[in-house]
């Protein structure tokens, strides 16, 4: 019931806004005034797939067909909106998405993974409806029918700023994965054979961790700049108070603990009958740690890769405001113009990653994790 009712919200509610240039606030456009006959159609195309997805009688491989085909139809009636609506000849117009919109394809992604939750698919196949969701995406907006939409005309105005810092969020995303894991799986493995080390190091990184992520950022700012002026050489290696380097060790910093602490529950988690036979076996303690011990915690430490990857991307953002760049630039932009597409430039794909990243990583350690899928999931 609950996407069913969102979905009815988000058929009653304003699908776009009518906006005279991107700053200034829209007026609302129903889907059945944009489109007028047409949009009344699909308005009951779509109510009627709404009632259908929540009868305990429909197949849950129909009910997810129903929800992808709306999803498709709901994106299609936004381009079409957008080319009936817009003004010929007037570049400044524009056309945002509003809440009904939103909450249409919140309805339909809830309804679908409602839907795959019940059907359990098997591994392989959720690895192809991933990619075939990722394709079916990048083919719409390829295709150029939501070229006229406000964000899109954000972004064919900053076509190349947009790449050059999709590929600075990248850097800071990951580049703070892999220095936390260089330096975690180590320090993990330290902790899990000298446990009189385990307090004070998990100590220490749960205070960083509790530090507010702004706070943070804005502590590297001094820091990093003092040692840019007085260290020689510092300023050489890229060392500065603003800045993509303060940000990467913010993020790192951030990384530690559930790097560190999934590592030592993996290692201590391990069956201790296979521990002791590796050990009967002649082993040493650093072949039973590296046959035996570290592939029976991979589960477990890529699920502290998830955590921080998915953590970083979002996190990321706030880079934007000490000059790291990332899609946190477009982010403050638009605050500061208070123009919400140039916002929306910037957390649309934002949040595409993350939600790629976090669900690719929980398939990749599905796929590691031998053990039966009811006995996961309790």
């Amino acid at each position: 019931m609950l996407f069913a009712l969102i979905g009815a919200a988000g058929l009653a509610l304003p699908f776009v806004q009518f906006k005279p240039n991107r700053i200034v606030l829209g007026e609302p456009v129903w889907l059945s005034t944009g489109l007028g006959l047409p949009g009344w159609l699909l308005i009951a195309v779509l109510a009627a797939v709404l009632g259908v997805g929540v009868l305990a009688r429909v197949s849950l491989p129909l009910r997810l067909a129903l929800a992808a085909m709306s999803t498709l139809l709901v994106l299609l009636a936004l381009g079409a909106v957008v080319r009936q609506g817009t003004p010929q000849g007037n570049s400044i117009a524009r056309i945002a998405p509003s809440a009904g919109m939103w909450l249409l394809l919140l309805a339909f992604a809830l309804m679908a993974a409602d839907a795959l939750s019940r059907m359990r698919p098997g591994l392989g196949t959720r690895w192809l409806m991933l990619a075939g969701v990722i394709a079916g995406f990048a083919a719409v907006l390829l295709s150029g029918w939501l070229d006229g939409v406000s964000v899109m005309r954000e972004y064919e105005v900053r076509r190349d700023l947009f790449w050059r810092e999709a590929g600075r969020h990248l850097l800071l995303a990951f580049g703070s994965l892999g220095g936390a894991l260089v330096v975690g799986l180590p320090l993990g493995v330290a902790l899990y054979l000298r446990p009189a080390l385990r307090r004070p190091v998990l100590g220490v990184l749960n205070i960083l961790q509790t530090i507010p992520s702004l706070a943070l950022f804005g502590i590297m700012i001094p820091i990093f700049g003092w040692i840019a002026l007085n260290l020689p050489g510092a300023a050489a290696l890229g060392v500065a108070g603003i800045g993509v380097f303060p940000a990467l060790v913010a993020l790192f910093l951030y990384s530690l603990l559930p790097v560190v602490s999934n590592t030592l529950v993996g290692l201590s988690g391990a069956s201790p009958a296979a521990r002791d036979a590796a050990f009967g076996l002649g082993m040493t303690q650093a072949q039973v740690l590296r046959i035996v011990l570290v592939p029976l915690a991979l589960p477990v430490v890529l699920a502290a890769v998830r955590i921080v990857l998915v953590q970083n991307i979002g996190m990321s953002v706030i880079a934007g405001l000490i000059g790291g760049g990332g899609f946190g630039t477009f982010v403050f932009q638009g605050l500061n113009q208070t123009a919400m597409d140039l916002v929306l430039l910037g957390a649309l794909p934002t949040i595409a990653l993350a939600l790629i990243a976090g669900i690719a990583l929980d398939l990749l350690i599905e796929a590691l994790d031998h053990r039966p899928r009811d006995r996961r999931s309790r």
